[in-house]
């Protein structure tokens, strides 16, 4: 997959949360789930398990203040990513130690395909690995805006 991929392009709509103020992982995944049940009428807690059931294989934070949560929902047609900023960042476990701040979750059907899902998961490492990219997204003053920088 290249890496000149856009984002936003491998999705229908990437729903974005702006400077959410969240105190632990925990509440980030409520949040995400909160966000999906509206949108897409998955229930909460089948979000919030599926993220947290992945993360107790171990932690999905990348480094740099980023994580990549992700998990399959078996009610779910197509993939979904929501983009989230926290308003301060929060423990992630991760090797680097760094607090996280900034969060991309990819959320697949059970039915596709595994390796479509390590694919694009591999792709927001790479992309999201590249400061200028982090520092955009940092300033980025509404959803509008993070919205087209995940589209270049």
């Amino acid at each position: 997959m290249s890496t000149n991929i856009s984002l936003i392009k491998l999705f229908e709509e990437v729903e974005v949360l702006l400077d959410i103020k969240i105190s632990s992982k925990k509440r980030l995944f409520e949040e995400i789930g909160l966000c999906i049940e509206e949108k897409y009428g998955v229930p909460r807690a089948e979000t919030f398990d599926a993220l947290f059931a992945r993360e107790k294989l171990g932690s999905t934070n990348i480094g740099h203040g980023i994580a990549l949560p992700h998990g399959r929902l078996k009610q779910l047609k197509r993939f979904v990513g929501v983009f989230a900023r926290l308003e301060e960042p929060i423990q992630f476990e991760s090797g680097d130690s760094k607090p996280v701040q900034m969060v991309f979750v990819l959320l697949t059907p059970k039915v596709k395909q595994q390796n479509q899902h390590l694919a694009y998961l591999a792709h927001f490492a790479r992309v999201f690995s590249e400061q200028s990219v982090r520092n955009e997204l940092l300033k980025a003053t509404g959803e509008t805006e993070v919205r087209a920088l995940l589209e270049k």
